[in-house]
């Protein structure tokens, strides 16, 4: 069934729930339309997590509930890096609505005993990462370089830093705080900044292809409110969770190139014309972290 808010699919492992399941990720919120639909967001983001936690308190009280909040709160840092009682200094509609939503979560747990936890999580990455994601951005157009189906990667900021994280780790990491015994609100994060021009550098080098012959800084994809230095502090996480990353992000950066590699190129053809066709459809905008 679907809400304005959030979507819920039933059947999702069959062949029509994941149809539609992939049909509302090409929907998906994010930090740029956020300024667009400044309501659709805060629905999204806020609204949307009352609702689950209302029903969650009526229905199965004895749920246990995992709201994935962002680094994107802490916008403007007040301190880095960033835990737990950092405060919250939005950047955009998005992150208001993320803080609402963290919030009114924080309040469920408090008020009506539910075990109702909050991961606020760093940028994650993986290959099935929006196009309209910097990183996965660049790890598509320098799998198409490598393969000359294209010439040029265009990107706005390449200073601006974030923690980007390896995503399995991070779902991991969610799947940890509903077995704790006592719900908690945990940073989940790498503890190490990256910028856009590392990953570049990092993907063209796996790509064996020049940065300078090949990327194109273009004014109009950098954003107007421009968060500068994302990164978080996870011990928390580390000490009561037991949990630590893995995969660092000059590993992570590679499989992403090569698994783009082989969607746009041999068997991965087709999903990788489909993927580019979806992505197509949305208006170009700012660089996404």
């Amino acid at each position: 069934m679907s809400g304005r808010g959030s979507e819920f699919i039933t059947g999702i492992t069959g062949q029509d729930g994941s149809y539609l399941a992939e049909l509302l990720l090409e929907n998906v919120s994010f930090v740029a339309v956020s300024w667009i639909q400044p309501t659709l967001a805060a629905e999204f983001t806020g609204v949307g997590v009352t609702r689950m936690l209302e029903s969650m308190r009526d229905l199965c009280p004895e749920a246990r509930f995992c709201q994935a909040s962002s680094s994107g709160m802490f916008g403007k840092v007040r301190e880095v890096p960033q835990n737990e009682p950092t405060p919250f200094y939005s950047g955009s509609p998005y992150g208001g609505g993320k803080a609402y939503g963290h919030f009114i979560t924080v309040n469920y747990r408090e008020s009506y005993d539910l075990h109702a936890t909050s991961g606020i999580f760093s940028s994650t990455n993986r290959s099935r990462r929006g196009l309209e994601f910097v990183t996965r951005k660049t790890t598509w157009d320098a799998a198409a370089i490598k393969l000359g189906l294209v010439q040029h990667l265009y990107l706005g900021n390449l200073d601006a830093e974030r923690d980007w994280g390896y995503a399995e780790g991070y779902v991991e990491a969610m799947w940890l705080m509903l077995q704790q015994d006592v719900p908690r609100d945990y940073v989940v994060a790498t503890g190490v900044a990256h910028s856009a021009r590392d990953c570049l550098e990092i993907a063209f080098d796996r790509a064996g292809a020049d940065v300078d012959h090949h990327v194109v800084i273009d004014e109009a994809l950098k954003r107007s409110a421009e968060v500068d230095h994302l990164i978080g502090d996870a011990s928390k996480a580390k000490r009561e969770l037991g949990r630590e990353p893995r995969t660092r992000f000059e590993q992570l950066i590679p499989r992403m190139v090569d698994a783009d590699y082989q969607l746009r190129n041999g068997a991965g053809q087709l999903a990788g014309a489909q993927l580019a066709t979806a992505q197509s459809k949305a208006k170009p905008l700012a660089d996404q972290p």
